[in-house]
């Protein structure tokens, strides 16, 4: 389920009834909801949250009725889990969980691959997989890199829960706030980002993901060419001469 307005589309994951959680057309459906997003020239930011106040999302679908899903379903999910990661890991959009409930398993993955979190207090996040004879194999990437070791260690090996609290202790919150307050903190992160240049974001962005796996040197030289791309755009110039002249930018995006 996706909203756009005021520069800013919000994808919803619409299943309440099952806490969220991820299944294989659920999955399909954020990918292209992102897909779609992507290409959209009225979309600057994306938000994705859960629908209901119990959960953002608990994680993957073990199936219901006590039914076990067959082998090739659960090599499904994980597989159109891991098309979900790696998009939002090179996504050229800012992109924000806005967490209003439980953020467990690959539901927690999934936050960690968004730019931003912003949660309310009684959220708890976790990767509770080691009790159900699972380790969170699809989410150690976002772990790893958002995480220290030792707290990783401790989550996803004793399944232990964490407060909002303790994840904004880690700086893994761009806002912590009350319940009744998650709708404001989101629109004022999400009217900050869609105020700035959308092409100069999209460069930012491309820079930021592509010398996550370079050498120091190597990122050097294609910053500095990145740096030099950056200056040519038009709202590089527009911004510079509003400095000059006190006044607030009007970006192109190109």
């Amino acid at each position: 389920m996706t909203e756009t307005a005021d520069g800013c589309t919000t994808i919803t994951l619409n299943r309440p009834q099952a806490r969220n959680a991820l299944s294989p057309d659920l999955l399909t459906a954020l990918q292209e909801a992102l897909d779609d997003a992507a290409a959209d020239p009225d979309t600057r930011v994306v938000v994705i949250t859960g629908a209901g106040e119990k959960a953002f999302c608990a994680g993957g679908d073990l199936g219901g009725g006590g039914k076990m899903p067959s082998p090739y379903e659960r090599y499904e999910l994980s597989r159109r889990f891991l098309n979900v990661v790696r998009t939002l890991n090179h996504y050229e959009k800012p992109t924000v969980a806005r967490i209003n409930g439980y953020c467990l398993a690959g539901g927690f993955g999934l936050a960690l691959s968004c730019d931003f979190l912003v949660a309310h207090d009684q959220v708890k996040f976790g990767t509770p997989e080691i009790d159900r004879g699972l380790f969170p194999m699809m989410i150690m990437v976002p772990l790893m890199r958002s995480l220290p070791r030792k707290v990783v260690h401790d989550l996803v090996l004793l399944g232990r829960k964490m407060s909002a609290n303790e994840a904004d202790d880690l700086g893994l919150l761009q806002a912590l706030v009350a319940p009744d307050e998650l709708d404001t903190a989101v629109a004022e992160l999400t009217g900050a980002l869609a105020s700035k240049s959308p092409v100069v974001m999209q460069l930012g962005k491309r820079a930021m993901n592509a010398i996550d796996g370079m050498t120091a040197d190597q990122a050097l030289e294609y910053l500095n060419t990145m740096l030099f791309v950056n200056q040519q755009t038009e709202d590089a110039i527009e911004g510079i001469m509003a400095f000059f002249q006190k006044r607030e930018p009007q970006w192109k995006g190109r």
